[in-house]
């Protein structure tokens, strides 16, 4: 009996430590998808089943004798043995299998990501964030009307400014390419902060995008990491664009509806024509040997023709245009005779599905890793962002506080890392955090006067996302957004990415972005009035984990 029930445990034992339970893909505290971890988990499943037989062995050589012996000394005693047979261990075993599948599904059922009951959460708060100590709204409201709201009407001024530049190198950009070559560039348009209007430090860098397309008689083909059954996770969010024709299985002649016989051959769509096309193919800044367009031809095309653009016009321009970052060509810097300077970045990208979703080659206002292949594309939702910001701020109230709560977070932020150097936060998740809230919070709770009510509950969200480590794309697996986005619903039915992914395996990174944000929030107080004129009997409170 006692060895039934050891054989059990040990089965059940060995389940529960090989259960794929133990390795979810939203698992935060061990590492996923790795040939280490794989290889630990398969030494681990053959050490327990040598473990169980080499038991299972000496359980019956003690089963053999113990029988025996019983046998020589007291034939005349009953049997005692346990008579159940080995099958009804087998069953138990199977119901616990049972019992443990049941348990994980409904364990990733209740795990997946609520957009809806978020609101909730909330109030399980952090012991960092509820001993942290922020001015009162007084202070606050002086402090931005004083420091970051003098940044947002310079916005306007250095915008107008690069806007008019910006389209004057393009066009005379065209103007130098191969229309028959070469892309054809399409107009600039403006994202991020600058045209957001929640800008907090200087320089008031501006950032386009550029849209291309490929010359007649070709066009783009998408494939993202959706249409994959499976997807190495560095590759989630990305995507590859494959050049081909624009109606590559029917040219429109006469040659594809008739037969012509062997005696007739059609001069236009000759083995020999085909050939030459499919060489020309490999000249449209694709990657070697394949159809997909190389992430780094485009950046290295894209510099050489704006190189060429700026030749053209310098003469009309009392300043000088150079190149602010040689690894990213689009970064560009005017500097006038005075000393002043102003940054701008343009990117090329190219429009996925007709919508506002582009694919781009590299993000140059964050530290975001680049994808491990070249003919690999992120995929930029930043004229979604602005178009939602703008949809949200039409039904909130009139000054609402929504984007001066990211302005001074981002503000806190930047200043903190300023003294003790750069971590894994961006610009881009704090701004995520506040779509989550603006979607979780009601309408009417983005009035001005609750300044610091929202301000509290950002810090809040964050530091819950840095603790589960674990940031959902406010887009990607949103099934909740407006159809005026017009997002594709091959994007909303996809898979939550998690942007926090990366803290998974970079623990170095992971405690040193943790200590940032401690640090961050121990020194808003002295931060914020560092910045601020002294306000008569301004006094700090408290986070209070009620205010929600």
């Amino acid at each position: 009996m006692a060895a039934g029930i050891f054989r059990v445990c040990l089965v059940v034992i060995t389940a529960i430590v090989n259960h794929p339970l133990l390795f979810p893909k939203d698992n935060v505290t061990v590492l996923e998808n790795t040939d280490e971890v794989i290889q630990k988990m398969k030494e681990r499943e053959e050490n327990l089943r040598m473990e169980q037989l080499k038991l299972e062995q000496e359980f019956a050589m003690q089963e053999a004798l113990a029988k025996s012996s019983e046998q020589a000394t007291e034939s005349e005693k009953p049997y005692d043995h346990d008579p159940l047979p080995w099958n009804l261990w087998t069953a138990l075993s199977m119901v616990v299998f049972l019992l443990i599948e049941f348990w994980r599904q409904d364990y990733q059922e209740a795990n997946r990501p609520d957009y809806a009951n978020e609101e909730d959460e909330l109030n399980v708060l952090g012991k960092a964030v509820k001993g942290a100590i922020l001015p009162d709204k007084v202070t606050l409201a002086n402090f931005y009307e004083r420091c970051l709201q003098t940044v947002t009407s310079d916005i306007a001024r250095n915008r107008e400014l690069v806007e008019g530049f910006a389209d004057d190198l393009l066009e005379a950009l065209r103007s130098v390419c191969n229309r028959d070559a070469d892309m054809e560039v399409e107009e600039s348009i403006g994202i991020g902060s600058m045209y957001e209007n929640w800008r907090a430090h200087k320089p008031l860098a501006c950032d386009f995008i550029v849209p291309f397309t490929p010359p007649a008689p070709y066009c783009f083909q998408y494939e993202t990491w959706c249409s994959e059954e499976t997807v190495a996770p560095d590759k989630q969010g990305c995507g590859m664009i494959k050049i081909s024709w624009a109606d590559e299985n029917s040219t429109g002649c006469i040659c594809d509806k008739t037969k012509l016989g062997e005696d007739l051959l059609c001069l236009l769509h000759s083995k020999i024509n085909l050939l030459k096309q499919n060489n020309h193919v490999e000249d449209l800044l694709c990657y070697k040997d394949t159809r997909y367009l190389d992430a780094n031809q485009v950046m290295a095309w894209f510099q050489v023709a704006l190189t060429k653009a700026w030749n053209k016009i310098s003469h009309k321009y009392e300043f000088n245009l150079t190149f602010n970052h040689m690894d990213v060509p689009g970064a560009l810097k005017i500097r006038f005779r005075s000393g002043k300077t102003i940054v701008f970045n343009l990117s090329p990208v190219v429009q996925y599905a007709d919508s506002d979703v582009y694919f781009i080659s590299q993000f140059q206002s964050d530290n975001i890793e680049e994808p491990t292949s070249s003919i690999h594309w992120f995929l930029t939702f930043a004229v979604c962002e602005k178009r939602y910001i703008q949809f949200v701020s039409k039904t909130l109230p009139a000054n609402s506080c929504h984007l001066s709560c990211l302005q001074i977070l981002s503000f806190l932020h930047g200043k903190q890392c300023s003294l003790t150097g750069p971590s894994g936060l961006t610009n881009y998740h704090l701004k995520t955090v506040m779509l989550h809230l603006l979607q979780i919070h009601p309408r009417m709770n983005w009035a001005s006067e609750f300044l610091n009510d929202r301000l509290q509950d950002m810090l809040k969200y964050l530091e819950k996302s840095l603790q589960e480590k674990r940031l959902y794309h406010f887009f990607i697996g949103n099934k909740n957004l407006p159809e005026e986005l017009g997002i594709p619903v091959g994007l909303q039915r996809a898979e939550p990415l998690n942007l926090f992914r990366p803290f998974v395996l970079q623990r170095t990174v992971y405690r040193k972005t943790m200590d940032t944000f401690h640090e961050m929030l121990k020194n808003t107080a002295a931060l914020i009035n560092e910045y601020t004129m002294h306000v008569p009997n301004g006094r700090g409170i408290a986070l209070n984990k009620d205010l929600l």
